[in-house]
Order: C-alpha cells, then structure tokens, then sequence
C-alpha cells in the first residue's frame, strides 16, 4: 500500500465517491435497466457511507481491514447477465473503488477476492 492517506483525505475521496454514486442514481431512469442501474448506485452509496462513519472513529489502516472483511464476505455475482444483482456488484464495486482509492496492493485484493464465497441462487420456481 502506497503512503496512508489521512482520515481527512479518506473522508473527501468516500465523499467524492458518493456523489458520482448520487449523480448515478438521478440518471438512472435513462439506463436500459432503470432498477437495477439506481440499486447499483444506492448500493455503492451505501457502502461509501458506511465506510466514511467507520473512517471517522478507526484509522486508515483499520478502515481498510474493515473494507476488506466486507469484500471477503461478499458473494462473486461475476458472470451474471449485466441487470441481475445489481445490490451486489454495487458493493463490490464500491469496494474495489475505495481500493483503488487508499492504493491497496492488487495482491492484497486478490487474496481477499479469493476467499469470497460463491453466489448461491434460489432454486428456480414455477
């Protein structure tokens, strides 16, 4: 991981994050999947939030372990079809920005995404 950022520079790049998310969701309706794309983007606000509230009481590096115990816990919904979990990806999303965001060590992030857990579908009714 690159220097450690500040909890004040945290804070403002999570802040940045959250208003593309918001900028997301307005435009959502001109999306091909209008639901799907607003709950990605809820879903990534959400994270970025729940990140920043955390951020204000832990240090950075406590943050980060946070960010990436959620990440570990979080199933892969790679491979679905682009409008389907869209909750999920959101977050994963959200994730990986906030990676991108503190420079986390792409090894780091591969350790943790391998450990997630599959996706388990509902069985198929009707």
């Amino acid at each position: 991981m690159k220097e450690p950022l500040t909890t004040e520079q945290l804070l403002q790049g999570l802040k940045h994050y959250r208003r593309i998310a918001r900028q997301d969701m307005l435009r959502a309706p001109e999306t091909p999947h209008p639901d799907a794309f607003l709950k990605h983007a809820e879903s990534r606000r959400e994270v970025y939030v729940a990140l920043g509230t955390y951020a204000e009481s832990h240090a950075t590096e406590d943050v980060v372990a946070h960010a990436l115990a959620l990440y570990r816990q979080l199933p892969f919904a790679t491979g679905t079809p682009e409008h389907e979990h869209p909750d999920l990806k959101g977050r994963e999303n959200a994730l990986e920005n906030f990676f991108l965001l503190v420079g986390l060590d792409p090894k780091t992030r591969r350790e943790a995404r391998s450990k997630r857990p599959k996706l388990q579908n509902p069985a198929p009714t009707g």
